[in-house]
C-alpha cells in the first residue's frame, strides 16, 4: 500500500443568499449555481462550492477564497448576498429548489425535508485504498466532535437563540442516516453496513447516507461532514488541516497494527450534542477518557494526537497560529451572538457577509 506523503484535500462549502438591506433570505440559489457552475441545494436560498484538491494549505486558501468572491460576486449581480452562516439568524421560510431528487426528498420526510435549511463544510481527504478508508473510519470516530466544536456557527434558529453553538447540527441529526457509525473494520464491511441500510428503503440512495464520517462513493477520499460552514475562509482551512492530519494518523495507527478505540454509537452520539451545545465555550467530551473536560483541554488533546502528521505535512505553524486566532476571537457562534447583541441581527448579516469574502 503506497500511502501519499501529503494527502490532497478538498473542501466543499454551503451557504446561504440574503437579501443586501434587511438580510431576509433570497430564492434565487438555482440561477446563482447555474452562473457560478456549481450545485444547488435542498433549497432555493442555498448555494454550493468546492475546491479542487491540493496538497499545500496555501493553494486550498487561495481556491477557497477564489470561489467564495466569485459566487459572491455573482450573487451581487443579482442583487443578493452570500452569507457563510450555517443556520439563518432571522425568521425564513425554506422554499425547496425545482427537481425531481428534491421534490422525492420533500415527499418521503415531509416536514423535515422542508425545514432543512442549513449549511456544512465537508473535508475531503485523499485515502485511496479503500480498506484504508474504511481503517480510518473506525479510528477518527472519537475525534470528529472536536471538529464540530471548533466549526460552531449556528447559534439561532428562526430568530431566536437556540441555546446550542451549532444549531445546524441538531437539524441535520433528523435524517435517519446522518451521525456516527459504528466501526467497519474493512472495504467490505463498510460495503455490507450501506448494503443492509440501503436494503430497509429509507434512505434513497447512496447520496444520502449521510454518515459524520464516509467513503466517497464518486472519489478516492474519505469525507468528513460534521463541520458547520465557517465563517471565515481561513477557518475552513484549519478545519481541513486538522482532518488531514486527523486522517494521516489514523492510517499510520491502522497500518501499525493499534486496536480500534472502544467506543459506542450512543457515547460518540453523546459527545456530538455536548459539540454542538457548547462549542468552546464550556466542555467537550474527553476521547482519552469518556467523560467531560474543558474544552480547551481537549482541543489540545487533539493536538497532541497528531502532531507528528501536523509536523510532517509542515502544517503545524499554519494550525498553531489559526487556533491561536479562534481561541483569542472565538467561533463562528461565539462572534454572531457578541456581534447580535451589540448592532442587532440586521447588521450582524451585513457584517457576515463582508467576512465571508474576506481572506
Amino acid at each position: 500500500m503506497i500511502i501519499p506523503v501529503k494527502r490532497r484535500i478538498g473542501i466543499e462549502e454551503e451557504f446561504l443568499l440574503v437579501d443586501p438591506t434587511t438580510g431576509q433570505s433570497r430564492r434565487n440559489g438555482p440561477d446563482i449555481a447555474a452562473a457560478a457552475e456549481e450545485q444547488t441545494e435542498l433549497q432555493r436560498q442555498q448555494v454550493e462550492t468546492g475546491t479542487d484538491p491540493h496538497t499545500d494549505l496555501s493553494d486550498v486558501l487561495a481556491d477557497l477564497t477564489s470561489r467564495r468572491t466569485r459566487t459572491a460576486a455573482l450573487a451581487e449581480k443579482q442583487g443578493t448576498r452570500l452569507l457563510a452562516l450555517a443556520t439563518h439568524p432571522l425568521p425564513t421560510t425554506p422554499d425547496l429548489t425545482p427537481g425531481a431528487r428534491y421534490e422525492r426528498l420533500s415527499q418521503e420526510y415531509g416536514l423535515l425535508a422542508r425545514e432543512q435549511l442549513t449549511c456544512g463544510c465537508h473535508i475531503h481527504v485523499e485515502v485511496p485504498d479503500r480498506d484504508e478508508a474504511a481503517a480510518v473510519l473506525d479510528r477518527i470516530r472519537p475525534w470528529t466532535a472536536v471538529l464540530l466544536a471548533l466549526s460552531t456557527n449556528s447559534p439561532y434558529w428562526q430568530g431566536q437563540d437556540s441555546g446550542y453553538a451549532s444549531y445546524r447540527a441538531q437539524v441535520w441529526d433528523r435524517w435517519p442516516t446522518a451521525g456516527p457509525t459504528e466501526t467497519f473494520g474493512d472495504a467490505a464491511g463498510y460495503d455490507t453496513h450501506t448494503a443492509r441500510l440501503l436494503a430497509t428503503g429509507v434512505p434513497l440512495d447512496p447520496g444520502q447516507l449521510y454518515f459524520d464520517a464516509r467513503i466517497s462513493a464518486t472519489q478516492p477520499t474519505v469525507e468528513i461532514r460534521v463541520a458547520d460552514v465557517c465563517l471565515r475562509a481561513r477557518d475552513a482551512v484549519l478545519l481541513a488541516a486538522l482532518t488531514r492530519a486527523l486522517v494521516e494518523t489514523a492510517a499510520r495507527e491502522a497500518s501499525d497494527g493499534h486496536p480500534v478505540p472502544d467506543v459506542s454509537v450512543a457515547e460518540l452520539r453523546a459527545a456530538s450534542w455536548r459539540a454542538a451545545h457548547d462549542g468552546l465555550g464550556g466542555v467537550l467530551i474527553s476521547p482519552h477518557t469518556g467523560r467531560p473536560a474543558p474544552a480547551a483541554d481537549v482541543v489540545i488533546a487533539l493536538l497532541d494526537h497528531i502532531s507528528p502528521a501536523l509536523r510532517d505535512a509542515s502544517d503545524d505553524d499554519f494550525v498553531a497560529a489559526g487556533l491561536a486566532q479562534v481561541h483569542q476571537r472565538g467561533t463562528g457562534a461565539d462572534w454572531q451572538r457578541n456581534t447580535a447583541d451589540a448592532l442587532g441581527p440586521a447588521e450582524m448579516i451585513t457584517q457576515a457577509v463582508e467576512l465571508t469574502r474576506s481572506t
